[in-house]
């Protein structure tokens, strides 16, 4: 597991630095930039104005020596200054990544607990013969994930938050909040549970159909039957051999999902006003600011980074056969 893990964080360089300077090429060879977007704020400005703004913040350099400044700047953790919103960007993005954080870890554990839940009862209703179970289940499923995210977001506003009142409209937390302790965690928890719900349900359906699908591969399995043959109870069999195995494949879609999450996190926080990561990319499109749309980029691939390798540790726990050698 060490050496695994030790491998893991040599190839996360490369492909970090593969990412950084592929996003700050793309991001430079589109038109305007952030003194353009301030200068329209501003109502306009002479060229020499707009001149010395550019050399302030770095922007009349060949793109080559912006690319080698931001490196250097990067490797010290400095990921430079947010024209838009006149603060330091890494400021301005560790306080918005533990929201979107704290929304994709509740959005992934209610889609992969309540997926494999529904993905076992599917299957086991089809093993057992009663087909309809099993036919109403997968077709939930495919409803579910037949909805677009935005839509079930405001359907769930006007449904919960408008009409019946039961939860907040929007937010992370009351605002002003005067609460702390477990008063704060229920708070926060309150204006969670619809944005959790608008962008997991998609992702119940994914789930759902790989469990149920991965349990009827390994049911058929040769050691599931002699796990029969020597006695063992129904649901020893079915939680310890058969759901063990057919969580490998949703482990490793979990890792991919939630680079997924982090593009739709845009939308569902747009939806519900969550000051996180996508709602600031949103508004760091708005402004031009390259620079704050750069550090965006760069903790969103740490975050996959991070999550991928623990996928691939809680992979190899699971089948010791991709540990390497020893």
């Amino acid at each position: 597991m060490k050496s695994l893990l030790a491998r893991r964080l040599v190839q996360a360089v490369p492909v970090l630095l593969i990412v950084v300077c592929l996003a700050f090429l793309l991001l430079r060879l589109a038109p305007g930039d952030a003194v353009d977007a301030l200068v329209v704020e501003m109502g306009g400005g002479d060229p020499g104005l707009i001149a010395r703004l550019r050399a302030e913040y770095g922007l009349d350099q060949p793109w080559p020596v912006q690319l080698g400044l931001y490196l250097s700047h990067v490797v010290r953790l400095d990921l430079g200054w947010s024209v838009g919103f006149s603060r330091p960007v890494l400021g301005l993005v560790l306080e918005r990544a533990g929201n979107t954080a704290l929304l994709m870890a509740a959005a992934l554990s209610l889609a992969l607990s309540t997926g494999t839940l529904l993905g076992v009862a599917a299957a086991q209703s089809h093993l057992k013969g009663r087909g309809w179970l099993d036919t109403l289940v997968t077709g939930f499923g495919l409803l579910l994930y037949a909805m677009p995210g935005f839509w079930i977001g405001l359907m769930l506003i006007v449904a919960f938050a408008v009409k019946l009142r039961w939860l907040p409209l929007a937010g992370i937390a009351t605002v002003p909040s005067f609460d702390t302790g477990w008063a704060y965690v229920a708070d926060v928890a309150r204006h969670l549970v619809l944005p959790t719900v608008a962008l997991s349900l998609m992702y119940v359906a994914v789930y759902l159909r790989l469990m149920r699908a991965g349990m009827l591969e390994v049911a058929g399995s040769d050691f599931v039957r002699t796990a029969r043959a020597k006695g063992l109870a129904p649901g020893r069999i079915t939680w310890r051999h058969v759901v063990r195995n057919a969580l490998l494949p949703m482990v490793t879609v979990f890792g991919i999902h939630f680079g997924m999450l982090l593009g739709g996190s845009v939308v569902i926080e747009s939806v519900f006003a969550i000051p996180g990561l996508g709602r600031l990319a949103y508004e760091a499109v708005t402004k031009r600011d390259l620079n704050l749309l750069l550090g965006i980029i760069l903790a969103s691939a740490v975050m996959v980074i991070l999550v991928n390798l623990a996928v691939d540790l809680l992979y190899a726990r699971l089948d010791p056969r991709l540990r390497g050698p020893r």
